[in-house]
């Protein structure tokens, strides 16, 4: 599985599309956001918050994975993105705040944003790194 993503999924141009992709839906205005009439999933908004940093976490790391075979370069390379997914994320809710008409501030987004940043880099270090060696 993990040799499929590395060779499917580890080259640059898809982490970048992927950070590309957070920044058009985290600075979209509120008026283009869909409205959950009918179909009203609690939290959705957390679990894609989640999933969208975690992503970033995971497809940089699996980028990095794939050039260097290092385990200590690995870690550090992990947590630096796991850094950057943080402080991407309040970023992003800070811009909404202040920026963007119709959207705004939202403390648990960015505690969404950090656990799913960390779930990414505990599977990055799981996953990634026993196949470096």
């Amino acid at each position: 599985m993990i040799a499929f993503l590395k060779k499917y999924f580890a080259a640059l141009y898809i982490p970048i599309v992927w950070t590309g992709l957070i920044a058009v839906l985290m600075f979209l205005p509120g008026s283009m956001l869909p409205n959950e009439t009918g179909f009203k999933i609690p939290n959705l908004d957390k679990i894609v918050h989640a999933g969208l940093f975690g992503g970033f976490v995971f497809l940089w790391s699996l980028f990095l994975s794939k050039r260097t075979g290092r385990d200590r370069s690995l870690l550090w390379g992990f947590f630096l993105f796991y850094v950057v997914a943080c402080l991407y994320g309040v970023g992003t809710e800070l811009m909404q705040k202040c920026c963007i008409v119709g959207r705004d501030y939202d403390l648990a987004d960015i505690l969404a944003d950090w656990a799913g940043a960390g779930l990414a880099y505990g599977l990055s270090n799981l996953l990634l790194l026993p196949q470096a060696r």
